[in-house]
Order: C-alpha cells, then structure tokens, then sequence
C-alpha cells in the first residue's frame, strides 16, 4: 500500500478548475477544436464543467489502473484535452510528463526509458507513426489511448471504455513531492526533463497573481500556448480563479486568429512571440479582431519592439498595455516591464525590465574579469522560490546549473544602473564580432517591414549568416537589404528561406543550433 503525505502550501494542478469553479461555476470557456478525449464535449461549455471532465478523467485513469506517484507520460495529438488530462493526472497524486507532439519517436524513447517504465497516455495516430516499432511493451507500464484502444500490448486500454468510473476522491502528494514534469527545448540533444512540485509551482504563481490584481474586470482571455509548456498551466491558475472567460486556441495561423477574435473579442491576449509577429496582419483586417485588447501578455522570449508597437496601435481601449516578461521553464517569470502606446517607440528590445521585488532576484557574473557591459556581458544567474527542483534522472546535470543559491540561465546581458536586466544572447548562440545577434535582428526587422522573421545564425566560417523569410514568401529586395544592414557590413549575405522551414520548439522558438546545421549541410551538398 503507498503512503499520502500530508497536504502542505503547493500549487496542486488537479485542483485548480474545481476550486474556481466553486466560485465561477457559469464563466464560459470557448475552444476553437474538438477535445478528442472528449468528443462530446462541444467546443463551449461552463466553468462548471470543465472541473467536471477533470473529475471524469481522473476516474477514469485510476479504473486504469494509474496510482499516486506514479509517471504519467502524455505524447499526443496538440489538444486542449493535454491539460485536462494532466490536470486529471494530478487530481490522483500522479505526476504528468509532458511530451511535445513534436518530438519525434527516438526522442520519446529515450525520455520514455529515462521515467523509468511510466504509464503512457497517447493516441491512434502516435501509436502507429511515431510510436510505431518501439518496445513499448519493455519501456511502458499501462498504455491508454484517446480513443477505443486496439492493439497497444500489456495493459493498453481505450479512454472511452473507461467512460462512467466511479470518481475519486482527490489526493493532494506532500508539496515538495514532483507534481508536474515538462521538458526543455532539446536544441542541444535530448531534451532534459523538468520537476516541478507543487511548492515550486506555487513559488512562480505567485508574481502572477501580483499582475492580475492590476485587472481590475473580468477581461475575456484568448490564449494560444502550448499545452505541454508549464505556462498554460500557471496561465489557467490565474485566469479561472478570477472568473475570466476563456478562449483556448489550437491552430495559430493569422487568418484563423482574426476570425476568432472577431468573434470573441479578447480583452487580455497572450501567445508565442512568433505567433505575435504572425498576428501583426491583424491591424489591418477591417473587422478589428484587436480593438478590444486592453492586455498583450509574452513571457517566452523577448519581442520586438516593432511588433509591439503594431499591435497596440490596433487596439481601441484606453491606455493598452503590454506586459513582456523574461523566464525559464527551470524558473518561471524572472524579470518584467510594460510598455504602453506612449512609450512603445522608446523600447529596447534588450531590456528586459526588472526583478519582481520579495519574490526574484538576479544578478550579471563577469566572464572575464571586468564589470558586465553591453561590450562586455555577464553570465546572467537568477534567484526564484519557483525553480523547479531537479532534472529527472540528471541530477548531476541540474547540479552544474548551480551557482550556491544562484541559477545559470545560459544567458549572456549586463544590468544598467537602474537595475534594468538587458538580455544579449544564449552563450551558445553568441556569435563573434556581433555584440548581440537579438539586436540586430531587432533593428533590422524594423527597418523592413516585408520581413516576417530574420535569425542570425553562424555560417560555415563562423560568419555571421541572416536567414529571412518575407511575408508571402515575395522575393527579398537585395537593394532595400543592403541599405537596410548597412551599419552591419560584417554580416553575410542573405539566405531566405520560407517561414514554415524553420525549426522550432513547442513554444515556437526557432531553433538556432538545428537552423546551422541544416543550412551547413544545404551548402555542403550545393558545392
């Protein structure tokens, strides 16, 4: 028989849509896909009701046989019922491991081996692609698939028979206990494998819930995240709480988002940053799918200052504001500013803002003997009472990240001496003779607004080596780029490529390293 610690202070997932729904049962949540788990489910439906198909599921994975501490592996199809069944998971003490669709099935092997035999939640479609010829039987424990089951080897059963098990009732893990697990970028390997527990994640709530005491009504919030990151979660701990309606968004294309938010008419909006470049058409869509945003929310990555700028002048309110926000997925939100339509044109799209007092703190370690500067940067190391304790399994590899109390970012920046944090570059991005590869790439996006994305990337000499791709994919203007980066004359000359070539992560990050790579074999192979 397995022991439950007592409750203590944590942020417990499986929780969060009951309790809110207490005091919110009616606030509408709007999708714009089908839940595969449940198909039934319709795309509109209550608070309420949405705490009730985490009840469900939760029952249903215990019929499964899924026990407190045990691993839950989620690699599945992109859906919102990702976050229902790890809410669900969470709701039995068990711990979800949060498996991008994206990777492939190697990747999933290998992370699969690292959990040590967990419980596997997936689909038709994985099972037979990328699952497809693995030892899921050695690798495994119970395997449940969103649907009717088949052939998935010991243990495997279909969600949907599982459907009417009796519910349970909630079981709340020791707050230090692992609560969540989600997993890094991968741009260097395989990806390393987060721990979060329920005190951990409560530490990164909390500067967000200081930030939504500032909205003072019940703001329609349209979101489109990934829902294997730990920020839909934190995002969903915050807004169901306050009785905010939601719209949760599977497909991010610019057309679709203009439709929907014609429709729905957010007040508080937030997505990747390159989601955020994408949906700059959107200020001229005569419908005004913006006008109602009173709030723009980024914390994966920096923005630039351009896309910024555009997207606030599309909304009608009063005063918009737009939070950016800098954090880890180690960490959670670190350091933090707003800009407004009046100050927007001054942004630097290398400050970052600052540290959130009582709760984070940073500072910038010289890597060579002399104070951080912009012609010197630091090694950025943060303080956060929501850093994520360990690496599964990698232990060691966590260890190295630690400076004492400090935590290695792998950032590179300095700090002015208002204590404004200035992000650079990733020291494994830095590319030599270029003081920041982000400014660049900010200053010339402002300069020509046909581009929809630009990367620097080291060429095959280690030169500095723009990749663009250009809104319809129209051919660049190599006059226009010439002017354009003239005050750069040490970059190469250009590769374009079209938008939906880049790799990216889940968080829609391009992926630099794997960027290099493909471009180095594309010129091995032309020469």
């Amino acid at each position: 028989m397995f022991r439950i610690p007592p409750p203590r202070n944590g942020l417990y997932l499986g929780s969060v849509p009951e309790q809110a729904a207490a005091d919110h049962p009616a606030t509408p949540i709007t999708l714009d896909h089908d839940l595969e788990a449940l198909p039934d489910a319709g795309r509109h439906f209550t608070l309420a009701e949405l705490a009730d198909f985490v009840d469900d599921l939760a029952a249903r994975l215990w019929a499964a046989g899924i026990r407190p501490s045990e691993h839950v592996a989620l690699y599945k199809a992109h859906n919102f019922d990702i976050y229902l069944l790890a809410c669900a998971a969470s709701r039995i003490g068990a711990v979800p491991a949060l498996l991008s669709p994206a990777l492939d099935g190697s990747t999933v092997e290998a992370l699969l081996r690292r959990l040590e035999q967990p419980h596997l939640i997936t689909d038709d479609d994985k099972l037979g692609g990328d699952l497809a010829g693995l030892p899921l039987d050695e690798i495994t424990g119970r395997i449940v698939t969103v649907g009717q089951g088949g052939e998935m080897g010991k243990g495997g059963t279909g969600l949907a028979d599982l459907a009417g098990s009796p519910r349970r009732t909630p079981v709340r893990m020791h707050a230090d206990h692992p609560a969540l697990m989600t997993h890094t970028s991968g741009t260097t390997g395989v990806p390393k494998l987060v721990v979060h527990t329920a005190r951990s994640l409560q530490g990164r709530l909390r500067p967000q819930t200081r930030l939504a005491s500032l909205i003072r009504r019940k703001e329609t919030y349209a979101v489109h995240v990934s829902y294997v990151h730990s920020r839909m979660y934190m995002a969903l701990a915050v807004a169901l709480p306050k009785g905010m309606p939601v719209v949760v968004m599977n497909d991010g294309s610019a057309e679709h988002a203009a439709d929907l938010f014609a429709r729905t008419r957010p007040g508080f909006l937030e997505t990747h940053p390159n989601s955020y470049m994408e949906w700059e058409e959107l200020v001229d869509d005569p419908r005004r799918p913006l006008s109602n945003v009173k709030y723009y929310s980024g914390t994966f990555d920096a923005i630039h200052p351009p896309t910024m700028r555009k997207l606030l002048t599309a909304s009608g309110r009063g005063n918009p504001l737009f939070f950016q926000f800098y954090g880890q997925s180690e960490c959670g939100p670190l350091v933090g500013r707003w800009y407004t339509k009046k100050n927007v044109h001054k942004a630097d799209g290398r400050c970052l803002g600052f540290t959130i007092p009582g709760m984070t703190s940073v500072r910038v370690v010289s890597r060579d003997g002399r104070r951080p500067t912009k012609d010197s940067p630091g090694s950025i190391e943060v303080q956060s009472d929501g850093r994520a304790v360990t690496y599964y399994a990698e232990e060691e590899r966590y260890a190295k990240e630690c400076n004492g109390r400090w935590w290695r970012t792998g950032d590179v920046g300095y700090r002015t001496s208002a204590g404004c944090v200035h992000l650079l570059d990733r020291e494994v991005d830095v590319i030599p003779g270029i003081d920041s590869t982000l400014e660049v790439e900010d200053t010339v996006l402002g300069r020509l607004e046909e581009l929809s994305e630009l990367v620097l990337v080291p060429g095959p000499d280690k030169q500095p080596l723009p990749v663009v791709c250009t809104k319809q994919n129209e051919p660049l203007d190599p006059e226009r780029w010439r002017r354009a980066v003239a005050d750069f004359p040490q970059l190469a000359d250009p590769v374009q490529m079209p938008l939906s070539e880049l790799p990216r992560t889940a968080t829609m990050k391009v992926q630099r390293l794997e960027l290099a790579r493909r471009l180095r074999e594309r010129l091995e192979h032309a020469a």
